[in-house]
C-alpha cells in the first residue's frame, strides 16, 4: 500500500473537464484558435504604429482572447500528461498541442514586435491613456525586450524550432526521469517515493536512500547530461543571437527585477553562509551525530513517524487560511470541493508539486505527491498559496494576470508561514516546538540558501559550457560539489554519492535562472509576515488586494503598498535576520530542554 493510499489521498483526482471534455474538444478549439489569428493577423499586421488608443485595446481584447484559447488547450494537454508521463497517447498529444500552438503563435509574433517598436514619445502617449489603463503593464513589460527581439522572420524561426529543441529536450528529460525506478528493500520505488525516505528518522534508512537514487542517476547519467548540455548550448545560442551580455538577463527581465537587486540578493545570502552551518550545527548535536552527511540534513527531530489524513490535512490549511482571511479559506475550499486537486503518488506520475495558473476563464489545478508527513500539510499550504494567487488574479486578464517569478513565490510561502504559525500557536511541548521549529527552519536552509547555491551552480554550469564546450558528467558533478559545500560552512560532509545529484533537478533546464526567485520569496515573506504580526487584519485587507492584482504593476510598487521597500538593498539583510531569528529560537529551547534535564536528542538509528 502507497503511503497516499494509507493516508486518504488515493482518491483525490483532479478533474479535468472543466477544460475541456476530452482531447478532440481541445484539438477542436485550437482549430477556432488558428482560424481567429489568421484574421488577426490579416487585420492588423503593419497597423500598430498607427493605432489610435481604442483601436489597440480592441486588437489587445482580441488577442487576448486567441492566447486564452490556446493557453486552455495546452493546459489541457500538459496537465493530462502530467498524471501519467509513461502513456504515449498523452505525450502525443501534449506533443501535438505544443506545435500546434507554435503555429498558431507564428501568425500573431507581428503584433508584439511592431509594438516595441513603436516611437518612445508615441508609446508613452499610448500607454498614458485610460483606454488602455487594462494592458497598460503588459505593454510596459514588453517594452523591456525592444534591444533584444529579432525580426519577424527570424523570430519564427526560433518560435519553430524551439518544438523540437528546447522544449522536445525538456520532455525527453522530465519522461527519463518519471520512468526511473529505484531499488530499495526490494521494492522499485519511483522518485517522490524514494526522496521521501531522506525524511525517515531511520539513519541507515536514509543512506541506503540515498545511495538507491544516486545508482538510478548513475544509470541514465550519460542520457542527462547530454540533456544539460545540449539545453546550455541552446540557451547561449539563442542569448547570442538576441544579444543579451549575461546569461540571467533574459529571467531578469521576465522578473520584471534589476540585476543590481539580484547580485544583491545573492551577495546578501553568499555572505551569510554562516547562519546555515550555525543551523546544521545545531542540528548535528540534536540528532547526536558526530558528522552530518548530506542524507541527514532532512532527519526529523522528536516525533518523526507522525502522519496526517488528507481530511486532516486539509483541515490545517483552510483553518490557517480562514483565520487570517476568509476569501483565502473559501477560495482555498473549492480546490477540495471541485476535485482541482491530484494527490496520490503513482506511476509515471510527475514528481514534487505544483499549482497550474491555467487561464482565467477556468481556475488553477493543484499537482502533488502526498504521503501524509507534515512536509506535505506545508506542500499544500505552498501550492494553495499558489493556487487562491492565481484565482483571485484571474480578473486581470490573461496578459496581466501571471506574476513574474519574483513575487509569483510571496502567496505560496505566505501561505506556508500561516499554516506554521498555527501549529506552533497550538503547541505548549518544548520538545514539540523545537521539533516544528527545526523542521521549518529545514524548509528556510532549502528555500533561501541552498537555492542561492543552486543559482551559483548554473551560474558555473552556464559560463563553462559557452567557455569549454560541452562538459563531461563529471565537470557537472565538480561544480555541484564546489558550490553546493560552500552552504554548510563545514558543517555537512558531501559524500561521492553526492556528486550525481545536481542531474535531476528540473527547473535547471526547464526554466533556467529560476532558483533564485525562491529565496527572493522567502525573504520577502519573513517581511511581510513581520508587518503582518504588527498591523493585523489590516495588512490582510491589503495582502488580498495585493494577491488580486496579479501581475497588473511592477513588483516593487506592488509590495510597496504593504510597507516593502525593494529598492533597499538592506531589504535582504533584513529577511536574513529573521531567519537568524528562528535559529536563536531553536538555540534557546534546546538550552531550554537541557535545563529541564531532557537529552539533545535521540542518538540516530535509535527506534
Amino acid at each position: 500500500m502507497s503511503e497516499s493510499t494509507a493516508h486518504g489521498a488515493a482518491d483525490v483526482r483532479w478533474d479535468l473537464s472543466d477544460l475541456y471534455p476530452s482531447r478532440d474538444a481541445a484539438l477542436d478549439a485550437l482549430e477556432t484558435a488558428a482560424a481567429e489569428a489568421a484574421a488577426f493577423a490579416e487585420q492588423y499586421r503593419g497597423t500598430v504604429a498607427s493605432l489610435e488608443a481604442s483601436a489597440m485595446a480592441e486588437a489587445l481584447a482580441t488577442f487576448e482572447s486567441i492566447q486564452e484559447r490556446m493557453g486552455r488547450a495546452a493546459t489541457y494537454a500538459y496537465l493530462h500528461w502530467s498524471t501519467d508521463t509513461n502513456d504515449a497517447e498523452r505525450g502525443a498529444l501534449l506533443q501535438r498541442v505544443r506545435e500546434d500552438t507554435t503555429q498558431i503563435g507564428q501568425q500573431l509574433i507581428f503584433f508584439e514586435l511592431e509594438w516595441v517598436q513603436v516611437d518612445d514619445d508615441r508609446a508613452a502617449e499610448l500607454l498614458a491613456s485610460d483606454a488602455l489603463a487594462d494592458y497598460a503593464h503588459y505593454l510596459e513589460v514588453e517594452r523591456l525586450h525592444k534591444d533584444y527581439v529579432l525580426s519577424e522572420p527570424e523570430e519564427k524561426i526560433l518560435s519553430e524550432k524551439s518544438v523540437t529543441g528546447r522544449s522536445a529536450w525538456n520532455r525527453y528529460f522530465d519522461e527519463t526521469v518519471g520512468a526511473l525506478r529505484f531499488t530499495l528493500d526490494g521494492e522499485e520505488l519511483n522518485q517522490s517515493d524514494i526522496l521521501s525516505k531522506l525524511y525517515e528518522p531511520d539513519r541507515d534508512l536514509r543512506r541506503r536512500a540515498a545511495l538507491s537514487f544516486t545508482e538510478g542517476l548513475e544509470e541514465t547519467q550519460r542520457t542527462l547530461t547530454y540533456v544539460f548540455n545540449t539545453i546550455l548550448a541552446d540557451k547561449a545560442s539563442n542569448d547570442r543571437l538576441r544579444g543579451y551580455p549575461h546569461w540571467l538577463t533574459s529571467r531578469n527581465l521576465s522578473n520584471e527585477v534589476d540585476d543590481a537587486t539580484v547580485e544583491a540578493l545573492i551577495e546578501a545570502v553568499t555572505s551569510r553562509y554562516d547562519l546555515s552551518g550555525r543551523f546544521y550545527g545545531l542540528k548535528r548535536r540534536l540528532l547526536g551525530l558526530e558528522e552530518m552527511m548530506d542524507y541527514d540534513r532532512y532527519a526529523p527531530i522528536g516525533e518523526a513517524d507522525t502522519r496526517y489524513d488528507w481530511d486532516d490535512a486539509r483541515g490545517l490549511v483552510l483553518d490557517a487560511y480562514g483565520d487570517f482571511h476568509p476569501q483565502m479559506a473559501d477560495v482555498a475550499q473549492q480546490f477540495f470541493d471541485n476535485h482541482w486537486i491530484d494527490a496520490p503518488s503513482a506511476p509515471g506520475k510527475r514528481g514534487g508539486a505544483f499549482s497550474h495558473g491555467a487561464v482565467p476563464s477556468v481556475h488553477p489545478y493543484v499537482l502533488m505527491n502526498y504521503d501524509g508527513r507534515i512536509r506535505d500539510v506545508q506542500t499544500l499550504a505552498h501550492e494553495l498559496g499558489h493556487g487562491v494567487h492565481q484565482y483571485l488574479a484571474r480578473e486581470q486578464g490573461v496578459l496581466q494576470a501571471g506574476t513574474p517569478l519574483t513575487t509569483a513565490e510571496t502567496a505560496s510561502v505566505f501561505g506556508e508561514m500561516l499554516v506554521f504559525q498555527r501549529l506552533m500557536r497550538n503547541e505548549d511541548d518544548p520538545a514539540n516546538r523545537l521539533a516544528m521549529l527545526i523542521g521549518k527552519i529545514d524548509d528556510t536552509m532549502a528555500t533561501v540558501f541552498r537555492q542561492i547555491a543552486m543559482n551559483r551552480f548554473e551560474d558555473r554550469i552556464h559560463t563553462a559550457r559557452r567557455e569549454e564546450g560541452e562538459l563531461s558528467a563529471e565537470r557537472f558533478g565538480t561544480l555541484w560539489r564546489e558550490t553546493q559545500r560552500a552552504m554548510f560552512d563545514g558543517e555537512v560532509t558531501l559524500g561521492a554519492h553526492y556528486t550525481h545529484w545536481w542531474s535531476y533537478i528540473p527547473h535547471f533546464l526547464h526554466t533556467p535562472g529560476y532558483v533564485y526567485a525562491y529565496a527572493f520569496g522567502e525573504l520577502l515573506v519573513l517581511a511581510l509576515y513581520a508587518r503582518y504580526q504588527d498591523e493585523g487584519d489590516a495588512f490582510a485587507e491589503r495582502y488580498i488586494d495585493l494577491l488580486r492584482a496579479g501581475g497588473s504593476d511592477w513588483p516593487h510598487q506592488l509590495v510597496g503598498a504593504l510597507g516593502i521597500d525593494l529598492t533597499d538593498l538592506s531589504f535582504w539583510h533584513e529577511g536574513l535576520g529573521a531567519i537568524e531569528d528562528l535559529v536563536a529560537q531553536a538555540e534557546a529551547l534546546q538550552t531550554q530542554l537541557q535545563t529541564n534535564g531532557q537529552a539533545n536528542g535521540r542518538p540516530e538509528g535509535a527506534r
